[in-house]
């Protein structure tokens, strides 16, 4: 097969649309399938995050203003799991608004009442710099260890493993990426804050009781394998 048959048979990108508004997810719709995108549609935080735990998606516009929660507290919510590129849409027009939602998360906003066109071009924007690779559900499954990201939900051989806040966070970090050596740094930051990404003893210790409730064995690890000095990656195989 040549490149070019092989980019023209590619999945075309997903986008999951959370907004309450009818008319509006309509329009969005519409105006995304009349470029050749596959649309999910929800009307509700809660139906949004379920969509893309289940069904993935390359890139989220999300509403701020919605009916069962907060905009905000969902984007926070995806941002525990996922990193697909998410669009806010906001009434927000001063510059502390929009400061706070980038940095609960967001990757861009557009201010509502918006053009069509705008926000198409920031979605191709984003595609072009993801290169088009579209985010599979957040669910892991080998047969003796499950991991569902969206539910918050870890079972070994069927039996529920509690795990503290940090201890999911970094499971999170390392499924969502899964094959993929995550640098420390980065795995520093995320769990800890910026203030943190020089206090590796935080994560040494904290891979090790993760590993002891995932009954993984750091000599002959199953799941979580050390790069020494670089740092982790997840390496379980999912049960075909």
């Amino acid at each position: 097969m040549s490149a070019a048959a092989a980019i023209d048979s590619a999945p075309a990108p997903r986008v999951l649309v959370i907004d309450d508004e009818p008319h509006i997810r309509k329009f969005i719709d519409i105006s995304l399938r009349s470029q050749g995108y596959r649309t999910l549609l929800a009307a509700t935080g809660q139906e949004g995050l379920s969509m893309l735990g289940g069904k993935g998606a390359d890139i989220v516009v999300l509403d701020l203003g919605l009916p069962d929660r907060d905009g905000e507290d969902v984007l926070k919510e995806l941002r525990r799991w996922s990193r697909v590129p998410v669009i806010v849409l906001t009434v927000r027009s001063d510059e502390e608004g929009k400061v706070a939602l980038l940095d609960a998360g967001a990757n861009d906003y557009v201010t509502k009442p918006f053009g069509i066109e705008e926000l198409m071009a920031r979605i191709r924007a984003f595609l072009r710099v993801s290169g088009l690779r579209s985010e599979t559900g957040p669910i892991y499954d080998d047969g003796n260890l499950h991991i569902d990201l969206p539910q918050r939900e870890v079972k070994l051989q069927g039996q529920v493993v509690t795990l503290t806040r940090k201890e999911f966070a970094l499971l999170a970090l390392l499924v969502e990426q899964a094959g993929r050596l995550v640098p420390q740094p980065q795995l520093l930051k995320e769990v800890w804050g910026p203030t943190h990404e020089e206090d590796a003893h935080y994560l040494r210790i904290l891979v090790g009781k993760l590993r002891n409730k995932l009954g993984d064995d750091a000599s002959a690890p199953t799941y979580i394998v050390t790069e020494p000095g670089v740092g982790l990656r997840f390496v379980g195989k999912e049960r075909i």
